[in-house]
């Protein structure tokens, strides 16, 4: 994912988790808020201790940045948005993820009309 839609200052993270909007899918959470400076979408991920050792905390934030990148083009608006990872995560595809990232989305109504 290029630098620019990342979020990476632990001020704008703390922010986003303070201010935001959470949405919770078994797979994932979402935090969104939208953003001040950005005219563009800004992620972060996240991936805790409880979702596993370290390879599958890697494996689950490769699988959300791969399936996030069909969408970073299409928002409108510019938005920071925080992505959690889940335990089940570890075992979930690529089209698991991408199906939990479209939920989580049109529930938080942040893809553009012709999109959800």
């Amino acid at each position: 994912m290029q630098s620019k839609f990342r979020l990476t200052r632990s001020e704008d993270f703390k922010r986003v988790r303070r201010i935001g909007k959470s949405y919770a899918h078994p797979l994932v959470v979402l935090v969104v808020q939208a953003s001040e400076t950005s005219t563009h979408v800004r992620v972060g991920v996240i991936a805790g201790k409880t979702t596993g050792t370290a390879i599958h905390r890697n494996r689950a934030k490769r699988l959300l940045r791969e399936a996030l990148r069909p969408y970073l083009t299409s928002f409108t608006f510019g938005w920071d948005m925080i992505l959690i990872a889940r335990p089940p995560l570890v075992t979930a595809t690529l089209e698991d993820t991408r199906a939990a990232l479209d939920n989580l989305f049109r529930r938080a109504q942040i893809l553009p009309a012709d999109e959800s």
